[in-house]
């Protein structure tokens, strides 16, 4: 059940007030069921790692991308997003805001138009303008833990089949 008071303060803490409302989010995060993550990491103590791990434990299907890595979550990591070949519902980046830009751009470029999330901390302002010109939507300096947290989907996710 979601918590309208805690889901408002997490939203508002975003610096981009062109982020989706509570109720687009609702929907956006209730119909994501597969996630490339670009820049997931092989620690498991970055938030690289523990918010994809916590959204795989939700009935998430994990797609790891990372150029360093071979396997992550169990998952064979592609190296790059163009190597992502299944289609994807969203490309969560997990990169810094002085190189995102590119990822958000090749996220844009996808045939399958998901939804582009940049992580808390990172913005690309130019690249997400455009690629919101494109109909696309894009969520930036917000937490999807934190997000999927207050829409309280913690319990009922496994038993839906997704979140």
């Amino acid at each position: 059940m979601r918590d309208e008071r805690r889901l408002d303060r997490v939203l508002g803490a975003s610096s981009d007030p062109r982020n989706p409302g509570p109720d687009e989010m609702t929907d956006l995060v209730r119909r994501t069921f597969r996630i490339a993550v670009v820049g997931i990491s092989r620690d498991p103590l970055k938030a690289a790692r523990r918010v994809p791990s916590y959204l795989a434990a939700k009935g998430a299907e994990i797609v790891p991308v990372n150029p360093y890595a071979t396997r992550i979550l169990g998952k064979p990591a592609r190296a790059t997003l163009s190597e992502v070949t299944e289609p994807v519902d969203m490309v969560l980046l997990f990169r810094p805001s002085a190189e995102v830009g590119p990822f958000v751009r090749a996220a844009a470029a996808r045939p399958e138009r998901p939804i582009i999330w940049l992580q808390e901390g990172i913005r690309a302002d130019r690249e997400a303008e455009e690629a919101r010109a494109g109909g696309l939507t894009v969520v930036q300096d917000l937490c999807i833990y934190k997000v999927h947290r207050a829409l309280g989907l913690m319990d009922d996710a496994r038993r839906a089949g997704r979140w």
